[in-house]
């Protein structure tokens, strides 16, 4: 990677530190000679991030999902600095981010292209998703019935309170949180997991990236909502399948030289264990 020249900054203010620590790497970044362009609108506009060579985002990983949807469309890498709990996604902590920044801007990082699900309901209505699609009743309390097919094979019929399908970035996300699998970021897959279905035997199904997924509800009085990162929704008729593919588009996201991606999922999982001696 190239040394940076222009650097953006999305800060989400409302975390703890974040707007203090934002401050202090834009100073670092002048210092350097770098061309800073800085936000707290967590929104941000499409073609805010044209010109950029990466995109700083401070914040927890729902603030990092809010700008990926156009970091993908601009081929802009995402530094992600941690202020909120988990950080799955925002892998630098803050004393990283401090300890490391100055050859973050000399371009010493390592890139991952994670990949994105692309869905849509119509030719004008479609989004794009760094870690899930969740499609339920628009009403909470409702289950729904939903045929899913793959390249036009019925898979089943499910009678659940949703399904979600989750890249394997998403994994750790709400798709860990409903029983599904943890998967290795580089595998070509999505995950389709269902959520408190009535049928005990449904279980998590994984299916290869080239495949086309199209949901249809089987009940006529139901409205479909779909959440993208649980941040943008679309909605649909019972009447308007819902398509789900992968996106030909990738996430450009920076990690540190030394990162391992399962020594990340051991600290934040807080799993434990060791070797047993046999005797």
């Amino acid at each position: 990677m190239n040394a940076l020249r222009t650097l953006a900054f999305v800060t989400n203010a409302d975390k703890s530190g974040a707007v203090e620590l934002t401050r202090e790497l834009l100073t670092l970044a002048k210092a350097a000679g770098v061309k800073t362009k800085h936000t707290i609108r967590l929104a941000i506009a499409r073609g805010w991030l044209t010109g950029c060579d990466a995109c700083c985002v401070i914040g927890g990983d729902g603030t990092l999902l809010g700008v990926a949807r156009e970091a993908a469309r601009a081929q802009v890498p995402i530094i992600g600095v941690n202020r909120g709990s988990l950080g799955f996604l925002t892998t630098f902590s803050a004393d990283e981010a401090r300890a490391q920044f100055a050859s973050l801007l000399r371009g010493e990082f390592n890139l991952a292209y994670r990949s994105l699900l692309a869905c849509s309901t119509s030719p004008s209505r479609h989004d794009i998703a760094l870690n899930d699609v969740l499609i339920k009743d628009q009403v909470n309390s409702r289950i729904v019935r939903l045929e899913v097919f793959a390249n036009d094979q019925l898979v089943t019929e499910y009678t659940c309170d949703g399904l979600i399908f989750s890249t394997p970035t998403g994994s750790t996300a709400y798709n860990l949180s409903a029983g599904g699998p943890l998967i290795s970021p580089d595998a070509g897959v999505i995950a389709m997991t269902p959520i408190c279905p009535h049928t005990l035997s449904n279980r998590s199904i994984i299916f290869r990236e080239d495949v086309r997924l199209r949901v249809q509800s089987n009940n006529p009085q139901s409205t479909l909502l779909i959440a993208m990162d649980g941040q943008r929704n679309l909605v649909s008729g019972a009447d308007t399948p819902i398509e789900i593919t992968i996106s030909p588009l990738k996430l450009p996201l920076a990690q540190r030289l030394d990162y391992e991606h399962f020594a990340v999922v051991r600290t934040k999982l807080h799993w434990s264990g060791g070797f047993i001696e046999r005797k």
